[in-house]
């Protein structure tokens, strides 16, 4: 092991909305001090209560994945667990995520974009 994984960083339009859109999901603070990065209008971050921090970067020209479409890949996807689908379905529909794929056919997994696009699946554990 040569490196130990700082945080993942999404590219978006808006960090700051998209920073309270992933701590509505996953709780946590939204900005908290933190030496390895400079706090700005271009990126903010999401400490999470279990340690994972999500970092959010201003892209100008940012095009979200258009999932499935391989000509739009999605780049990157996070799968979080959930004790009951339906009721986190409604939790992140009403923080602003739309519904890629809810198929509802016995699967543990759902897909939905935040609000910049980036697909995300909601699996139940």
């Amino acid at each position: 092991m040569i490196a130990e994984l700082q945080c993942v960083v999404l590219d978006c339009p808006d960090p700051l909305q998209l920073a309270e859109f992933y701590r509505s999901l996953l709780g946590g603070t939204v900005n908290k001090q933190d030496p390895r990065w400079v706090l700005d209008d271009d990126w903010a971050t999401l400490h999470s209560p279990s340690g994972l921090v999500l970092a959010f970067q201003r892209a100008s020209d940012y095009r979200p994945p258009q999932w499935p479409d391989p000509a739009g890949p999605q780049q990157f996807h996070l799968d979080l667990g959930v004790p009951d689908l339906d009721r986190a379905q409604e939790q992140v529909l009403a923080w602003g995520a739309t519904v890629l794929d809810d198929d509802s056919d016995g699967r543990c997994w759902r897909v939905y974009a935040d609000p910049a696009g980036h697909p995300f699946c909601l699996v139940w554990h």
